[in-house]
Protein backbone atom coordinates (compact mmCIF):
# COMPACT_ATOMS: atom_id res chain seq x y z
CA UNK A 1 0.00 0.00 0.00
CA UNK A 2 1.35 3.40 -1.01
CA UNK A 3 1.75 5.87 1.83
CA UNK A 4 2.79 9.50 1.43
CA UNK A 5 3.54 11.86 4.32
CA UNK A 6 4.58 15.48 3.76
CA UNK A 7 6.48 17.73 6.13
CA UNK A 8 8.37 21.00 6.06
CA UNK A 9 5.59 23.52 5.57
CA UNK A 10 6.00 26.81 7.43
CA UNK A 11 5.37 30.55 7.38
CA UNK A 12 8.10 32.59 5.69
CA UNK A 13 8.70 36.10 4.43
CA UNK A 14 8.68 37.23 0.81
CA UNK A 15 11.86 36.01 -0.89
CA UNK A 16 12.44 33.25 1.63
CA UNK A 17 13.11 29.56 1.06
CA UNK A 18 11.61 26.29 2.23
CA UNK A 19 12.22 22.62 1.58
CA UNK A 20 9.26 20.29 1.65
CA UNK A 21 9.75 16.57 2.17
CA UNK A 22 7.50 13.62 1.43
CA UNK A 23 8.25 10.24 2.96
CA UNK A 24 6.94 7.67 0.50
CA UNK A 25 6.60 3.93 0.97
CA UNK A 26 4.95 1.06 -0.83
CA UNK A 27 6.19 2.08 -4.28
CA UNK A 28 6.74 -1.47 -5.47
CA UNK A 29 6.15 -0.61 -9.10
CA UNK A 30 7.58 2.33 -11.01
CA UNK A 31 5.86 5.59 -10.21
CA UNK A 32 5.45 9.14 -11.38
CA UNK A 33 5.54 11.48 -8.38
CA UNK A 34 4.88 15.14 -7.96
CA UNK A 35 3.74 18.09 -5.89
CA UNK A 36 0.33 19.73 -6.11
CA UNK A 37 -0.67 22.90 -4.35
CA UNK A 38 -4.05 24.42 -3.59
CA UNK A 39 -4.47 28.00 -2.35
CA UNK A 40 -7.62 28.75 -0.32
CA UNK A 41 -10.64 28.99 -2.60
CA UNK A 42 -8.67 28.12 -5.72
CA UNK A 43 -8.14 25.02 -7.84
CA UNK A 44 -5.31 22.60 -7.36
CA UNK A 45 -2.17 23.19 -9.44
CA UNK A 46 0.46 20.61 -10.27
CA UNK A 47 3.76 22.42 -9.78
CA UNK A 48 6.35 19.72 -10.41
CA UNK A 49 6.67 16.09 -11.46
CA UNK A 50 9.46 13.53 -11.51
CA UNK A 51 9.18 10.36 -13.52
CA UNK A 52 10.60 6.92 -12.76
CA UNK A 53 13.36 7.55 -15.33
CA UNK A 54 14.30 10.84 -13.64
CA UNK A 55 12.57 13.12 -16.14
CA UNK A 56 11.40 16.33 -14.46
CA UNK A 57 8.77 18.90 -15.32
CA UNK A 58 7.68 22.18 -13.73
CA UNK A 59 4.65 24.37 -13.96
CA UNK A 60 5.27 27.78 -15.51
CA UNK A 61 4.58 29.60 -12.26
CA UNK A 62 7.49 27.92 -10.43
CA UNK A 63 10.11 27.37 -13.14
CA UNK A 64 13.50 28.62 -12.06
CA UNK A 65 12.44 28.87 -8.40
CA UNK A 66 11.39 25.35 -7.36
CA UNK A 67 13.42 22.14 -7.62
CA UNK A 68 11.99 18.65 -7.27
CA UNK A 69 14.21 15.74 -6.35
CA UNK A 70 14.00 12.20 -5.01
CA UNK A 71 16.36 10.21 -2.83
CA UNK A 72 16.93 7.41 -3.36
CA UNK A 73 15.65 6.98 -6.86
CA UNK A 74 13.81 3.89 -7.98
CA UNK A 75 13.17 2.47 -4.54
CA UNK A 76 10.03 1.24 -2.79
CA UNK A 77 10.83 3.64 0.05
CA UNK A 78 12.02 7.06 -0.92
CA UNK A 79 11.80 10.71 0.02
CA UNK A 80 10.52 13.30 -2.42
CA UNK A 81 11.70 16.87 -1.95
CA UNK A 82 10.55 20.25 -3.18
CA UNK A 83 13.12 23.00 -2.70
CA UNK A 84 11.40 26.36 -2.99
CA UNK A 85 13.35 29.59 -3.47
CA UNK A 86 12.37 33.24 -3.92
CA UNK A 87 8.96 32.57 -2.41
CA UNK A 88 6.09 34.91 -3.16
CA UNK A 89 2.74 35.42 -1.42
CA UNK A 90 1.07 33.70 -4.36
CA UNK A 91 3.00 30.54 -3.47
CA UNK A 92 0.96 30.31 -0.27
CA UNK A 93 -1.04 27.08 -0.41
CA UNK A 94 -1.48 23.61 0.97
CA UNK A 95 1.13 21.47 -0.75
CA UNK A 96 0.40 17.82 -1.46
CA UNK A 97 2.74 14.99 -2.43
CA UNK A 98 1.18 12.77 -5.10
CA UNK A 99 1.97 9.56 -6.96
CA UNK A 100 0.61 7.52 -9.85
CA UNK A 101 1.77 4.43 -11.69
CA UNK A 102 4.34 5.29 -14.33
CA UNK A 103 3.05 6.33 -17.72
CA UNK A 104 2.35 9.88 -18.74
CA UNK A 105 4.10 12.12 -16.24
CA UNK A 106 4.04 15.90 -16.66
CA UNK A 107 2.84 19.06 -14.89
CA UNK A 108 -0.05 19.18 -17.38
CA UNK A 109 -1.80 16.23 -15.77
CA UNK A 110 -5.07 16.82 -13.92
CA UNK A 111 -5.45 16.08 -10.23
CA UNK A 112 -7.55 12.99 -10.84
CA UNK A 113 -4.67 11.35 -12.72
CA UNK A 114 -2.95 10.80 -9.37
CA UNK A 115 -4.39 8.06 -7.20
CA UNK A 116 -2.19 8.58 -4.17
CA UNK A 117 -2.13 11.73 -2.06
CA UNK A 118 -0.50 12.77 1.18
CA UNK A 119 -2.30 14.75 3.87
CA UNK A 120 -0.69 18.05 2.86
CA UNK A 121 1.60 20.61 4.45
CA UNK A 122 0.83 24.34 4.65
CA UNK A 123 3.09 26.99 3.18
CA UNK A 124 2.39 30.64 3.94
CA UNK A 125 4.40 33.49 2.44
CA UNK A 126 3.88 36.98 3.80
CA UNK A 127 4.90 40.21 2.11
Amino acid sequence: QVHLAESGGDSVQLGGSLRLSCAASGLYTVFCMGWFRQPPGKERELVATIDADGSIGYGDSVKGRFTISQDPEDNAETTLFLQMESLKPEDSAMYYCVAKPAGLCSPDLPADAFGYWGQGTQVTVSS
